[in-house]
């Protein structure tokens, strides 16, 4: 079977730190046909100058340069309009894959007709500290995904020739709105439970700030789910539940 294009989506804000461990785990990746679109929410710090010394070695590595800071919904969106691959995937400019991730995933995707996948995935700090793993359900539903997000955006990849290019809602936990729309085309989708990928807590990342993803989770029951008072509070419960129990 011929070997689509991938195109990686990766938003880019003051990545200095991190960028070039996550552009070498995109290089070393043992699937070849990939593009990564890297765009540049007009970062201040010099991650330009990293991300263009790695364009002149592989040109497979694209910059889009935002006139306006704009947010990661934004730059992600962008990203996905340039994106020529048949899948999409996404990494942020702190996170790592495994070199077997894409191989691994495509090769699941293809075997199974799957439109839509993702993995568990191992833990680290801003020091590479392991911090545990994640390991994610093997099937989910549109329905156990609003109990818990079991998607890890660095791991999930969808097809866009079966699904069209699905764009992020530029609000609070963005990229769990949109495993919502896509599950509302599929029903369902396997996951893969090895982990295929290296997410990375930092203490000032949004996920980090318990309150503030409480209150996103809430408003996206009621104002993007239209779900009525009794149904959110039902999921709301279930959704606090599996954080308690999610890393522990």
């Amino acid at each position: 079977m011929k070997n689509e294009l991938v195109s990686i989506i990766t938003p880019s804000y003051n990545s200095s730190k991190f960028i070039s461990e996550t552009i070498e785990s995109v290089l070393s990746q043992t699937y070849t046909n990939w593009e990564m679109i890297i765009i540049d929410d007009k970062s201040p710090d010099d991650s330009n100058v990293l991300i263009e010394s790695y364009i002149k070695r592989d040109n497979r590595i694209k910059l889009i340069k935002l006139d306006k800071n704009s947010g990661p919904a934004f730059a992600r969106n962008e990203g996905i309009r340039g994106a020529k691959g048949r899948y999409i995937s996404f990494l942020d400019a702190d996170d790592l894959w495994f070199p077997h991730k894409l191989n691994t995933q495509i090769s699941f995707m293809n075997k199974n007709n799957l439109a839509f996948t993702y993995s568990s995935y191992t833990l680290i700090d801003g020091d590479n500290n392991d911090l545990g793993k994640f390991i994610t359900k093997k099937y989910i539903t549109y329905f156990t995904m609003l109990k818990s997000c079991s998607v890890g955006c660095l791991t999930a990849i969808y097809d866009s020739q079966k699904l069209g290019k699905i764009y992020f809602e530029n609000r609070g936990h963005e990229d769990y709105i949109l495993w919502l729309k896509i599950f509302k085309k599929i029903n369902n989708a396997q996951g893969i439970l090895e982990p295929l990928a290296t997410y990375r807590i930092l203490k000032h990342s949004v996920s980090s700030n318990k309150m503030k993803a409480s209150k996103y989770q809430w408003k996206i029951y009621r104002d993007v789910e239209k779900l009525n008072i009794v149904k959110s509070i039902y999921y709301f419960i279930q959704y606090a539940y599996y954080g308690f129990m999610k890393y522990k």
